[in-house]
């Protein structure tokens, strides 16, 4: 198979565009023929070694966690799926080596779910680990309709899911991003707000009382300030913030999980959740992809297009 591979740590030059040794099947896992791969800040996480502290990695290693395809083989015990279904996919496994940036991908069921039909491939690729981790970090606070929750980086690609599923359940959402970004945001039913200084003002100028819950996808101090704003500082959830739990709030490191994952799916069918895509790059332009996820101005999705 064709994908992109690295022998070594490091930035988006070490990449490769070559060719790999197709994968094994184990008992409980599909063999998935890629259409897309979604990009997330992690990939070049894992590329620049931040994350070897915590997860043994493998070479040649092949990037990727988000997939979204069509089953070319089951495993003995994988009853789950048959070939043909078209599936998506947050492919974490215990080590890094086998990734989604390739031609095929050998899934754990359990990380898998059916694709939304409502979704294009692009679109599908990107929805799980971003929108995974909106869902779980809006279970981890407790969200419920009626409620006000502040989202920090809400254009993103992880803030604007966050966004449409707060409002398809009926909660009230400040979004913070830059101004280039407000009318997105009021596409997606959120009150945008500039970040930076003066923030806390602006957010209590919109909700005086100030908010129930408050979902923190940029870190650089922005906890601090949504305690300030909350009506209980524990009704906080970090992804980016590695002090959250001192301060008595919610650290979040998304999970796969198929119930969750299709939960999603459904929103996306029933119309009440899109994927915005920022930007779609071929296979072989990973090292392009990301590059731009680096920038950290991507509104929405980073994809690679694979077949």
């Amino acid at each position: 198979m064709k994908a992109i591979s690295t022998k070594s740590y490091g930035g988006p030059e070490v990449l490769e565009y070559t060719d790999l040794p197709d994968p094994k099947v184990g008992p409980d896992s599909v063999l998935v023929r890629v259409k897309a791969a979604g990009i997330n800040p992690v990939d070049w996480k894992i590329l620049a070694g931040y994350l070897d502290p915590m997860m043994d990695a493998h070479f040649p290693l092949v990037p990727g966690w988000d997939v979204a395809g069509v089953v070319e083989a089951v495993g003995a015990d994988a009853t789950e799926f048959e070939v043909g279904d078209e599936v998506i996919g947050y492919v974490r496994k215990d080590a890094v080596q086998h990734g989604t940036y390739a031609e095929l991908v050998a899934a754990p069921v359990r990380t898998l779910a059916r694709k939304p039909a409502a979704l294009s491939w692009q679109q599908a690729a990107g929805l799980p680990l971003a929108g995974l981790t909106a869902y779980q970090s809006i279970k981890r606070v407790g969200t419920k309709a009626g409620e006000t929750a502040l989202v920090h980086a809400a254009a993103g690609g992880v803030g604007s899911l966050a966004v449409q599923i707060l409002v398809a359940q009926g909660t009230r959402v400040i979004g913070t991003a830059s101004e280039r970004n407000h009318d997105f945001l009021r596409s997606l039913g959120a009150e945008p707000v500039t970040y930076g200084d003066g923030l806390a003002e602006r957010v209590r100028a919109l909700a005086p009382e100030g908010v129930d819950v408050a979902l923190d996808f940029v870190g650089g101090g922005v906890v601090d300030v949504s305690q300030d704003l909350l009506k209980d500082r524990g009704r906080v959830a970090s992804i980016a913030d590695g002090e959250v739990k001192q301060k008595g709030g919610h650290m979040v490191w998304v999970r796969p999980d198929t119930a969750d994952l299709t939960a999603l799916a459904e929103l996306a069918d029933a119309g009440r959740l899109t994927v915005p895509v920022d930007a779609v790059f071929p296979l072989p332009q990973a090292a392009e992809a990301i590059r731009r996820s680096q920038e950290g101005r991507a509104r929405g999705k980073i994809v690679l297009e694979v077949s």
